[in-house]
């Protein structure tokens, strides 16, 4: 849902999907083929929430700001399932893993990669191409290029995924049993490692 809040009204992008049980409130501005999951908060109330073209923003998410601050995802950013960002830039194609917590004024260069459960307290900056984990979070060694390479084609799924939302998705009734067809159709997607082989 989208919410109105103190005269501020979400603008997002036609391109972009936001579920219709995400939460998306007030000053908050979302580009180009972003897509934001079910049950992310993305809440502009205090501050004002940037999402650049091709982010997306997983399942359970929470976006939010102490009060007069800018929260910037910048293009092609993909915060997984879980994550916190709060008053954080994340640079340009950075994976922020899974239940990681971002904290106010943390700046992330291009092309970082963040560990799932991870930590990053308040006021820490990271150069691109840094590998974050830990509680508190630590830079233990620079983002090869198959990493990168692995995360930005993870992402392209992600910036593939509105357009299919919008013309496949819909509320149904369950199926009670399983039809014969549909058990044929379990092996759509290939893995990257077999897509490379081909």
């Amino acid at each position: 849902m989208i919410y109105q809040f103190n005269n501020f009204i979400p603008v997002v992008h036609e391109s972009s999907y936001v579920h219709p049980l995400a939460a998306v409130t007030g000053n908050v501005i979302i580009g180009k083929n972003v897509y934001i999951a079910p049950g992310a908060a993305i809440r502009g109330d205090w501050g004002q929430i940037i999402i650049e073209d091709g982010c997306n923003v997983q399942e359970n998410c929470t976006i939010h700001m102490f009060p007069g601050t800018t929260v910037l995802l910048k293009e092609a950013a993909h915060i997984g399932h879980g994550a916190i960002i709060h008053g954080a830039t994340i640079g340009k194609n950075c994976l922020i893993g899974m239940n990681a917590v971002i904290m106010d004024n943390v700046v992330l260069g291009d092309e970082c990669i963040v560990g799932a459960l991870s930590f990053i307290k308040a006021d820490e900056v990271f150069d691109n191409r840094s590998l974050i984990v830990g509680n508190p979070a630590k830079k233990i060694k620079e983002v090869s290029d198959a990493m990168i390479n692995w995360k930005t084609e993870g992402t392209k799924l992600y910036q593939q995924l509105p357009q299919q939302m919008f013309t496949t998705c819909q509320p149904v009734e369950p199926l009670r049993t399983l039809p014969e067809h549909v058990k044929q159709q379990v092996a759509i997607y290939t893995t990257w490692n077999e897509q490379k082989e081909k």
